[in-house]
């Protein structure tokens, strides 16, 4: 990790924290922190990641603005998280779409949709575009299915691995002064604290959402649709082996699984989508980095969109604007898998990372300390 500017803030409000340490039982970030006497900017990447953006530390805090340190780590620490997207990112040269990442996204969703529905001209006629599609195949009949196929394949698998050689970049880069190995205990330990999002409920009162206050309503929102996200993941799944193994082809019935799946999962993002936009407007300005935004907003856009024409296209599948809808779905679909390793979803990725080395750090302490 580069010590720019951002990260060297980090590094002396971390130190002052460290000698503080009134904070120390509001996140992950102070008991990670307290592990360590001295700081390295890689280390600053590793806390920035593990902090969930509570705000508790900023309205805690006795040396915030207007005192003389200035110490205001929820602002440092996303600021911070984005410099390490984009110094993790695979390939580098993609990297700079973080810094405009709003911009970046619009263009990509353009470009998606516009190839989509020309992808659809080019094989079908107009005629088909435009009529009602009925029965098994529908779908195929606008856009073939080996089309649809190797595009989304091609960009999901490569989106993967951008996603993948990016988190193990981090890992390596962040663990030198790890001194323990991951065993079953810390991923479990690992994976509850990701499943529940246990670091956005604060110290337990919940986290700072719009004021001083302490609120759940954050962590509600991101619970709706983190998994509403996974239940259409996992409708998407079901159609698959529907499909391909079973010989049924979409589309389905109203009470089918990937359709009951999807429904649920898509009102699911539709909500927690449109609820973060909210909180993230109406918030207290003071602790929020305004660069980081245009990401923010982006990518909860990208996936109340792909959520709302996926629930459209379900209610119209029968009628001659099924067509259309198919290709605008597909479109943000395709932009979704094209942005995902550029663009907000990897912080999923990298604080996931992040509380691993956390767990393992807990246990490998409790061993010596005991």
């Amino acid at each position: 990790m580069q010590a720019t500017e951002t990260a060297l803030e980090a590094q002396r409000a971390i130190e002052i924290c460290n000698a503080c340490r009134y904070c120390e039982g509001y996140c992950a970030v102070f008991p990670a922190m307290e592990l360590q006497r001295d700081f390295t900017v890689t280390d600053m990447a590793y806390l920035a990641n593990l902090c969930h953006n509570c705000n508790g530390c900023y309205h805690a805090c006795q040396f915030s603005p207007p005192h003389e340190f200035g110490i205001n780590l929820p602002k440092t620490f996303a600021e911070l998280r984005l410099e390490t997207y984009a110094e993790y990112a695979w390939p580098r040269p993609l990297a700079r779409a973080f810094e405009r990442n709003g911009v970046v996204v619009g263009l990509v969703v353009a470009a998606a949709l516009a190839l989509v529905l020309l992808l659809s001209m080019l094989f079908q006629s107009s005629s088909v575009l435009f009529s009602a599609q009925t029965g098994p195949g529908a779908f195929y009949r606008v856009i073939p299915w080996g089309v649809m196929a190797t595009v989304a394949g091609v960009t999901f698998s490569f989106s993967i691995l951008a996603l993948l050689i990016g988190a193990i970049k981090f890992w390596r880069d962040t663990r030198s002064k790890l001194s323990g190995w991951i065993n079953l205990a810390a991923l479990g330990r690992a994976f509850v604290d990701v499943a529940t999002l246990r670091y956005l409920g604060g110290a337990g009162e919940g986290c700072n959402d719009l004021d001083s206050s302490f609120s759940q309503t954050r962590r509600k929102f991101h619970h709706t649709m983190f998994y509403g996200f996974l239940l259409c993941f996992a409708s998407t799944c079901v159609a698959t082996l529907m499909d391909h193994f079973l010989g049924w082809i979409a589309p389905y019935s109203w009470y089918s699984l990937p359709v009951i799946l999807g429904t649920f999962g898509g009102i699911g993002m539709i909500v927690g989508c449109g609820g973060l936009i909210w909180v993230k407007i109406a918030t207290d300005p003071a602790p929020v980095a305004r660069r980081v935004l245009g990401g923010d907003y982006a990518l909860l856009m990208l996936l109340f969109m792909s959520a709302w024409s996926g629930l459209v296209l379900m209610l119209l599948r029968s009628t001659p604007a099924m067509g259309i809808f198919l290709c605008v779905h597909l479109g943000f679909i395709l932009a979704l898998f094209v942005t995902l390793p550029y663009g907000k979803f990897v912080h999923g990725i990298y604080r996931a990372t992040a509380l691993l080395k956390a767990a393992v750090e807990r246990q490998r302490n409790a061993v010596v300390g005991g």
